[in-house]
């Protein structure tokens, strides 16, 4: 009454392989592959986060660039 073997693992995949098809599988596993990531990096981003919240915020200055590209977007209004 142990566990079951290999046989009966097979049998086990054949059969959800039947009822579900494997189009539907495959996009169940990215699907969850990509929740998996997003945890992750969801889970990075907050240490990271936790980290800056421990360090000095550093004070922010208003430089204009001298780019002839940079668009000051403050200045700029719509026509």
């Amino acid at each position: 009454m142990g566990s079951f073997s290999v046989w009966h693992w097979l049998i086990v995949l054949l059969i959800v392989v039947l009822v579900f098809g494997t189009k539907k599988l495959k996009n169940i596993g990215a699907d969850l592959g990509g929740a998996v990531k997003g945890f992750k990096d969801g889970v990075k981003d907050g240490n990271a986060s936790a980290n800056e919240a421990a360090t000095p915020a550093a004070q922010v200055t208003s430089h204009k660039a001298n780019d002839a590209n940079t668009v000051d977007v403050e200045a700029k209004t719509k026509l």
